[in-house]
Protein backbone atom coordinates (compact mmCIF):
# COMPACT_ATOMS: atom_id res chain seq x y z
CA UNK A 1 0.00 0.00 0.00
CA UNK A 2 1.55 3.41 -0.98
CA UNK A 3 1.75 6.47 1.64
CA UNK A 4 -0.76 8.09 0.64
CA UNK A 5 -3.00 4.99 0.23
CA UNK A 6 -2.13 4.83 3.92
CA UNK A 7 -3.35 7.60 5.09
CA UNK A 8 -6.45 8.02 3.18
CA UNK A 9 -7.93 4.97 4.77
CA UNK A 10 -6.79 6.09 8.55
CA UNK A 11 -8.56 9.99 8.35
CA UNK A 12 -10.45 11.24 11.05
CA UNK A 13 -14.32 10.52 10.72
CA UNK A 14 -13.45 7.66 8.21
CA UNK A 15 -15.99 5.34 10.08
CA UNK A 16 -19.60 5.03 10.34
CA UNK A 17 -20.49 6.53 13.68
CA UNK A 18 -22.98 3.52 15.61
CA UNK A 19 -25.50 6.66 15.74
CA UNK A 20 -25.47 7.41 11.98
CA UNK A 21 -25.57 3.72 11.33
CA UNK A 22 -28.54 3.26 12.77
CA UNK A 23 -30.27 6.32 11.15
CA UNK A 24 -28.77 5.01 7.69
CA UNK A 25 -29.87 1.27 8.83
CA UNK A 26 -33.80 2.74 9.67
CA UNK A 27 -34.08 4.87 6.66
CA UNK A 28 -32.59 1.95 4.41
CA UNK A 29 -35.19 -0.28 5.83
CA UNK A 30 -38.07 1.96 6.16
CA UNK A 31 -37.53 2.77 2.19
CA UNK A 32 -36.66 -0.53 0.97
CA UNK A 33 -37.75 -3.26 3.41
CA UNK A 34 -33.90 -4.25 3.54
CA UNK A 35 -32.79 -5.24 6.59
CA UNK A 36 -29.28 -3.44 7.61
CA UNK A 37 -28.04 -5.20 11.12
CA UNK A 38 -24.84 -4.55 12.45
CA UNK A 39 -22.81 -6.80 10.64
CA UNK A 40 -23.07 -4.93 7.35
CA UNK A 41 -21.63 -2.18 8.88
CA UNK A 42 -17.93 -2.50 6.78
CA UNK A 43 -20.05 -3.54 4.16
CA UNK A 44 -22.16 0.00 3.99
CA UNK A 45 -19.01 1.73 4.59
CA UNK A 46 -17.12 0.50 1.59
CA UNK A 47 -20.47 0.81 -0.71
CA UNK A 48 -21.24 4.52 0.59
CA UNK A 49 -17.69 5.88 -0.05
CA UNK A 50 -18.26 6.49 -3.98
CA UNK A 51 -21.32 8.67 -3.13
CA UNK A 52 -18.74 10.59 -0.09
CA UNK A 53 -16.56 11.64 -2.96
CA UNK A 54 -19.43 11.92 -5.49
CA UNK A 55 -21.32 14.95 -2.94
CA UNK A 56 -17.77 15.70 -1.96
CA UNK A 57 -18.17 15.06 1.59
CA UNK A 58 -14.54 14.19 3.25
CA UNK A 59 -16.13 11.87 6.27
CA UNK A 60 -19.00 10.15 7.14
CA UNK A 61 -20.02 12.34 9.77
CA UNK A 62 -20.53 14.94 6.70
CA UNK A 63 -22.59 13.00 4.50
CA UNK A 64 -25.15 11.67 7.27
CA UNK A 65 -24.88 15.35 8.33
CA UNK A 66 -26.16 16.08 4.76
CA UNK A 67 -28.69 13.47 4.52
CA UNK A 68 -30.30 13.99 7.55
CA UNK A 69 -29.97 17.58 8.20
CA UNK A 70 -29.71 19.07 4.93
CA UNK A 71 -32.81 17.72 2.75
CA UNK A 72 -29.80 15.49 1.11
CA UNK A 73 -32.16 12.16 1.14
CA UNK A 74 -34.14 14.43 -1.76
CA UNK A 75 -31.03 14.20 -4.18
CA UNK A 76 -29.65 11.17 -2.66
CA UNK A 77 -32.44 8.33 -1.78
CA UNK A 78 -31.64 6.68 -5.67
CA UNK A 79 -28.33 6.20 -5.29
CA UNK A 80 -28.31 5.29 -1.76
CA UNK A 81 -30.16 3.02 -2.48
CA UNK A 82 -28.18 1.68 -5.42
CA UNK A 83 -25.19 0.85 -3.42
CA UNK A 84 -27.12 -0.76 -0.94
CA UNK A 85 -29.07 -3.45 -3.11
CA UNK A 86 -27.55 -6.82 -4.05
CA UNK A 87 -27.91 -7.61 -7.54
CA UNK A 88 -26.98 -11.38 -8.14
CA UNK A 89 -28.47 -12.64 -11.17
CA UNK A 90 -27.87 -15.29 -14.53
CA UNK A 91 -29.46 -16.62 -17.35
CA UNK A 92 -31.90 -19.98 -16.63
CA UNK A 93 -31.19 -19.21 -12.99
CA UNK A 94 -33.07 -21.85 -11.10
CA UNK A 95 -33.38 -23.78 -14.57
CA UNK A 96 -36.59 -26.03 -13.41
CA UNK A 97 -38.87 -22.94 -12.93
CA UNK A 98 -38.35 -22.09 -16.64
CA UNK A 99 -38.91 -25.89 -17.19
CA UNK A 100 -42.25 -25.72 -15.43
CA UNK A 101 -43.47 -22.08 -16.71
CA UNK A 102 -42.99 -23.75 -20.16
CA UNK A 103 -44.25 -27.11 -19.99
CA UNK A 104 -47.02 -26.67 -17.46
CA UNK A 105 -47.77 -23.02 -16.63
CA UNK A 106 -47.77 -21.30 -20.19
CA UNK A 107 -49.76 -23.83 -22.10
CA UNK A 108 -52.71 -23.49 -19.11
CA UNK A 109 -52.81 -20.38 -19.13
CA UNK A 110 -53.42 -20.35 -22.97
CA UNK A 111 -55.85 -23.15 -22.82
CA UNK A 112 -57.75 -20.99 -20.23
CA UNK A 113 -58.37 -18.42 -23.27
CA UNK A 114 -55.94 -15.66 -22.53
CA UNK A 115 -54.50 -14.41 -25.64
CA UNK A 116 -52.13 -12.11 -24.26
CA UNK A 117 -49.64 -13.51 -21.54
CA UNK A 118 -48.91 -10.89 -19.17
CA UNK A 119 -45.81 -11.61 -16.91
CA UNK A 120 -43.46 -9.35 -14.56
CA UNK A 121 -40.24 -9.81 -13.18
CA UNK A 122 -40.77 -7.95 -9.80
CA UNK A 123 -36.83 -7.84 -9.22
CA UNK A 124 -34.89 -7.33 -12.30
CA UNK A 125 -31.24 -6.84 -11.39
CA UNK A 126 -29.35 -6.31 -14.37
CA UNK A 127 -31.97 -8.23 -16.45
CA UNK A 128 -30.81 -12.15 -17.06
CA UNK A 129 -34.01 -13.17 -15.48
CA UNK A 130 -36.91 -11.17 -17.89
CA UNK A 131 -34.61 -12.16 -20.84
CA UNK A 132 -34.77 -15.35 -19.89
CA UNK A 133 -38.19 -14.92 -19.66
CA UNK A 134 -39.14 -13.47 -22.77
CA UNK A 135 -37.08 -16.11 -24.55
CA UNK A 136 -39.20 -18.78 -22.94
CA UNK A 137 -42.08 -17.09 -24.29
CA UNK A 138 -41.30 -16.21 -27.45
CA UNK A 139 -40.44 -19.46 -28.22
CA UNK A 140 -43.90 -20.86 -26.73
CA UNK A 141 -45.80 -18.00 -28.97
CA UNK A 142 -44.05 -18.90 -31.85
CA UNK A 143 -46.14 -20.09 -34.83
CA UNK A 144 -49.23 -19.55 -32.91
CA UNK A 145 -51.34 -16.90 -33.88
CA UNK A 146 -53.76 -17.02 -30.72
CA UNK A 147 -51.32 -15.90 -28.22
CA UNK A 148 -48.75 -12.99 -27.56
CA UNK A 149 -46.94 -12.46 -24.65
CA UNK A 150 -46.10 -9.12 -22.39
CA UNK A 151 -42.93 -8.91 -20.09
CA UNK A 152 -42.42 -6.17 -17.47
CA UNK A 153 -39.57 -5.97 -15.53
CA UNK A 154 -39.19 -3.75 -12.85
CA UNK A 155 -35.94 -3.13 -10.14
CA UNK A 156 -35.64 -0.83 -7.28
CA UNK A 157 -32.25 0.33 -8.11
CA UNK A 158 -31.79 2.47 -11.67
CA UNK A 159 -27.94 0.96 -11.89
CA UNK A 160 -29.47 -2.73 -12.54
CA UNK A 161 -32.21 -1.30 -14.92
CA UNK A 162 -29.58 0.62 -16.83
CA UNK A 163 -27.55 -2.68 -17.64
CA UNK A 164 -30.98 -4.08 -18.25
CA UNK A 165 -32.49 -1.73 -20.40
CA UNK A 166 -28.67 -2.15 -22.75
CA UNK A 167 -28.87 -6.34 -23.26
CA UNK A 168 -25.22 -6.10 -22.98
CA UNK A 169 -23.61 -8.91 -21.39
CA UNK A 170 -20.07 -10.17 -21.17
CA UNK A 171 -20.12 -13.47 -23.64
CA UNK A 172 -19.33 -15.99 -20.74
CA UNK A 173 -22.84 -15.12 -18.94
CA UNK A 174 -24.90 -16.12 -21.32
CA UNK A 175 -23.59 -19.77 -21.03
CA UNK A 176 -26.50 -21.46 -19.66
CA UNK A 177 -28.83 -20.33 -22.41
CA UNK A 178 -29.20 -23.20 -24.53
CA UNK A 179 -27.66 -22.99 -27.88
CA UNK A 180 -30.29 -22.99 -30.06
CA UNK A 181 -31.74 -19.74 -28.37
CA UNK A 182 -28.49 -18.31 -28.67
CA UNK A 183 -29.29 -18.42 -31.98
CA UNK A 184 -32.34 -16.70 -32.41
CA UNK A 185 -32.11 -14.27 -29.47
CA UNK A 186 -28.78 -13.36 -28.50
CA UNK A 187 -26.02 -11.29 -31.12
CA UNK A 188 -22.25 -11.57 -30.79
CA UNK A 189 -20.12 -8.09 -31.08
CA UNK A 190 -18.64 -7.40 -34.53
CA UNK A 191 -15.01 -6.46 -33.43
CA UNK A 192 -12.65 -8.98 -33.33
CA UNK A 193 -11.85 -9.85 -29.38
CA UNK A 194 -14.71 -7.84 -28.02
CA UNK A 195 -16.15 -10.40 -26.06
CA UNK A 196 -20.00 -9.23 -25.35
CA UNK A 197 -23.18 -9.84 -26.28
CA UNK A 198 -26.17 -8.16 -26.76
CA UNK A 199 -30.22 -9.68 -27.12
CA UNK A 200 -31.51 -8.88 -30.23
CA UNK A 201 -34.07 -6.26 -30.98
CA UNK A 202 -37.09 -7.92 -31.10
CA UNK A 203 -36.70 -9.79 -27.55
CA UNK A 204 -35.43 -6.71 -25.96
CA UNK A 205 -38.77 -4.90 -27.44
CA UNK A 206 -41.10 -7.23 -25.49
CA UNK A 207 -39.83 -6.08 -22.44
CA UNK A 208 -40.96 -2.82 -20.39
CA UNK A 209 -38.82 -1.85 -17.86
CA UNK A 210 -39.43 0.61 -14.85
CA UNK A 211 -38.11 1.12 -11.34
CA UNK A 212 -40.34 0.52 -9.13
CA UNK A 213 -40.34 -0.20 -4.66
CA UNK A 214 -41.72 -3.22 -3.26
CA UNK A 215 -42.56 -1.60 -0.27
CA UNK A 216 -44.76 0.66 -2.34
CA UNK A 217 -48.15 0.70 -0.87
CA UNK A 218 -49.59 -0.50 -4.38
CA UNK A 219 -47.86 -1.54 -7.29
CA UNK A 220 -48.82 0.30 -11.03
CA UNK A 221 -48.30 -2.84 -13.13
CA UNK A 222 -51.95 -1.98 -15.23
CA UNK A 223 -53.74 -4.98 -16.00
CA UNK A 224 -53.54 -8.43 -13.87
CA UNK A 225 -50.53 -10.52 -14.29
CA UNK A 226 -50.61 -13.83 -15.51
CA UNK A 227 -47.16 -14.76 -14.21
CA UNK A 228 -45.19 -13.05 -11.36
CA UNK A 229 -41.61 -13.74 -10.69
CA UNK A 230 -40.39 -12.36 -7.35
CA UNK A 231 -37.03 -14.66 -6.70
CA UNK A 232 -34.28 -14.32 -4.12
CA UNK A 233 -35.54 -10.94 -2.93
CA UNK A 234 -38.15 -11.76 -0.15
CA UNK A 235 -34.73 -13.39 2.00
CA UNK A 236 -34.08 -9.75 2.05
CA UNK A 237 -36.90 -9.03 4.07
CA UNK A 238 -38.40 -9.81 7.78
CA UNK A 239 -41.35 -11.67 8.19
CA UNK A 240 -43.58 -8.70 8.25
CA UNK A 241 -42.37 -7.37 5.16
CA UNK A 242 -42.12 -10.58 3.23
CA UNK A 243 -46.24 -10.62 4.21
CA UNK A 244 -46.82 -7.07 2.62
CA UNK A 245 -45.15 -7.92 -0.36
CA UNK A 246 -46.20 -11.47 -0.69
CA UNK A 247 -50.04 -9.82 -0.24
CA UNK A 248 -49.40 -6.49 -2.73
CA UNK A 249 -47.91 -9.52 -5.82
CA UNK A 250 -50.82 -11.90 -4.81
CA UNK A 251 -53.16 -8.49 -5.63
CA UNK A 252 -51.43 -8.01 -9.27
CA UNK A 253 -51.98 -11.66 -9.79
CA UNK A 254 -54.57 -12.80 -11.94
CA UNK A 255 -56.88 -16.34 -10.94
CA UNK A 256 -55.23 -18.95 -12.41
CA UNK A 257 -52.21 -17.43 -12.65
CA UNK A 258 -48.93 -18.08 -11.37
CA UNK A 259 -46.09 -16.75 -8.83
CA UNK A 260 -42.51 -18.01 -8.44
CA UNK A 261 -39.88 -17.16 -5.36
CA UNK A 262 -36.13 -18.43 -4.92
CA UNK A 263 -35.89 -21.54 -4.40
CA UNK A 264 -34.27 -20.88 -0.45
CA UNK A 265 -37.51 -19.34 0.45
CA UNK A 266 -40.66 -19.83 1.76
CA UNK A 267 -44.69 -18.57 1.88
CA UNK A 268 -45.09 -20.78 5.03
CA UNK A 269 -47.06 -19.21 7.93
CA UNK A 270 -48.83 -16.34 5.57
CA UNK A 271 -52.32 -16.40 4.78
CA UNK A 272 -52.29 -15.87 1.01
CA UNK A 273 -54.79 -17.03 -2.01
CA UNK A 274 -52.51 -19.12 -3.80
CA UNK A 275 -51.75 -22.89 -3.43
CA UNK A 276 -48.44 -24.99 -4.36
CA UNK A 277 -48.47 -26.69 -7.84
CA UNK A 278 -44.44 -27.03 -7.98
CA UNK A 279 -41.35 -26.73 -5.98
CA UNK A 280 -41.27 -22.88 -5.12
CA UNK A 281 -44.04 -22.12 -7.90
CA UNK A 282 -47.62 -21.26 -6.66
CA UNK A 283 -51.29 -20.88 -8.62
CA UNK A 284 -53.62 -17.91 -7.75
CA UNK A 285 -56.89 -19.34 -6.19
Amino acid sequence: MSMAAAVETQLPGDRISKRNFDKLARFIYDYSGIKMPPTKLTMLEGRLRRRLRATNHATFDDYCDFLFNHDGLDQETVYLIDVVTTNKTDFFREAKHFDYLQTVALPAIANSGVRTIRTWSSACSTGAEPYTMAMVLAEFAEGRNDVSYSVLATDLSTDVLQTARRGIYPEDLIAPVPRDLQRKYVLTAKQPGRREVRITPKLRSKIGFARMNLMDEKYAIGELMNVVFCRNVLIYFDKQTQAGVLNRLCACLAKGGYMFIGHSESITGFDLPLKQVSNTVFQRI
